[in-house]
């Protein structure tokens, strides 16, 4: 028995994802007409292609900025992208200011585990460490580096939980758009102010 992929549901699945139309056909076709299973099928494509765009030069984009709790934290952010068209379209803009509020509330210290603080990793090492007795070096060791691992989990923007979906990384989530826009997008820099700190 045939399958029938209809107009519809091509154009239901195309608008879930920001995919092409033939594209949206072929995943349905693959997916025995499964829309759930179509749209796995296109983010494993869609996150496979942003990986190769990652290398692509990107020196447009937005300096944004967002306010909280009535001017007490606020947050000032730098994303790329590749080209200014990009930049303007209400997908990226979305992008930008959920970057923002996610700063706003989880206070990263910085955007790659490679960009911490080389004394903060130390003080780390030496409080897990500490929390460990009467156990083998190899032992220890491996415990340690599981703790440094949540440590950074949480402190570095592309590794944590994104707040409006906790089910997902921020690193994720970038990929995502990269996908969906067709470009590279980078979170170049932010900076967080709380007032009084």
């Amino acid at each position: 028995m045939s399958i029938i992929i209809t107009a519809q549901m091509v154009s239901e699945l195309r608008s879930k994802t920001g995919a092409g139309l033939m594209d949206c056909k072929k995943a349905l076709t693959e997916a025995n007409a499964d829309s759930e299973e179509a749209l796995l099928i296109l983010r494993k494509k869609g996150i496979a292609a942003a990986d190769k765009k990652s290398t692509r030069t990107a020196s447009e984009g937005l300096i944004e900025q967002y306010i909280h709790l009535g001017g007490k934290v606020g947050v000032l952010i730098e994303v790329n992208c590749e080209t200014d068209f990009v930049a303007k379209t209400e997908d990226f803009k979305k992008f930008v200011k959920d970057i923002c509020l996610h700063i706003a509330a989880t206070n990263p210290v910085c955007i790659l585990r490679e960009d911490v603080p080389e004394d903060l990793v130390v003080k780390e090492r030496e409080i897990a460490t500490s929390q460990i007795q009467n156990k083998p070096a190899h032992i220890i060791e491996k415990i340690v580096d599981g703790k440094l691992d949540k440590y950074f989990q949480s402190i570095c923007l592309l590794e944590q939980p994104f707040v409006k979906n906790p089910d997902q990384t921020i690193q994720e989530l970038l990929k995502e758009i990269i996908a969906k826009l067709g470009e590279n997008i980078i979170i170049r820099r932010f900076v967080r102010y709380q007032l009084g700190n």
